[in-house]
């Protein structure tokens, strides 16, 4: 393709973002339930707009006055992060609080964390567990997980490891990697099911193809103690890499140990 037809191929692309954008822009102006909330998001992406956080917000504010969940749920997590606007915990539990109340469960979730943390709120471990609840019944993984991890601390419920297996077996079947880590470590303890090293090996091994910190250096371990593995300290390290290359200290640590040893 010559230069100038490669010009006007551009030109071209640029043209079709401009028609395809400009609709949802006079109709968002508008006030039309929804579309300032696909703005947002195309301004957090960059979609044919530009990208930038401070639009973003402004156009979630705008879907989240009109009662949008979704773009409330984008808002409190906006807050959260501090990106487009002045970081406020207080404002992130007010629109996850608003956007919970209609049923996301992602906000659920967000606001049970914010609880759980005594973020913008009072601490609270009863209350993390209700939005928590309320997220896994909608069969958020995020929040089933979460659950599970509140039954095996014995955080504002009665401890229990087999409450704790329940939930954490409900998330990593559908793929948490966290929960998938978690139900590892359950097998591998014997804390709620029958001891087992080859079913820890399996969940470790999903969490960590997944790029989970955690099972990446679990997974490592069983390599390196040769726990329903064979030994393998060349396999050890390829795990504890992965895993110390994200931060993880005891990774670091571990690595460490093997390469004296090795050396």
């Amino acid at each position: 393709m010559s230069v100038r037809n490669t010009l006007r191929f551009v030109s071209g692309i640029r043209d079709a973002i401009r028609k395809h954008s400009l609709p949802h822009h006079i109709a968002a102006e508008q006030g039309q339930r929804g579309v300032p909330s696909k703005v947002a998001a195309w301004y957090s992406i960059g979609r044919g707009v530009g990208q930038g956080n401070v639009e973003a917000a402004k156009w979630y504010t705008k879907a989240a006055k009109q009662g949008y969940a979704a773009a409330q749920s984008k808002l409190g997590l906006m807050y959260k992060q501090g990106n487009g606007v002045d970081q406020s915990d207080f404002e992130a539990v007010k629109w996850f609080t608003k956007a919970a109340g209609q049923g996301d469960a992602d906000a659920q979730l967000k606001l049970g964390l914010m609880y759980e943390q005594g973020r913008g709120v009072d601490q609270s471990d009863i209350e993390a567990l209700k939005w928590f609840i309320k997220a896994a019944k909608q069969g958020y993984a995020a929040g089933q997980a979460n659950i599970g991890v509140m039954y095996m601390q014995g955080r504002g419920v009665e401890q229990s490891d087999i409450e704790a297996v329940k939930w954490y077996m409900k998330a990593a079947e559908q793929g948490d990697a966290a929960a998938q880590s978690n139900i590892g470590a359950m097998y591998e303890q014997g804390r709620g099911v029958e001891q087992s090293n080859a079913e820890a090996v399996k969940w470790f091994t999903k969490a960590a193809e997944q790029g989970h910190a955690d099972g990446q250096f679990n997974i490592g371990l069983m390599y390196k103690q040769g726990h329903g593995v064979e030994q393998s300290n060349a396999e050890a390290i390829k795990w504890f890499t992965k895993a110390a290359e994200q931060g993880h200290v005891n990774a670091q640590f571990n690595l460490g140990l093997i390469y004296v040893v090795v050396e």
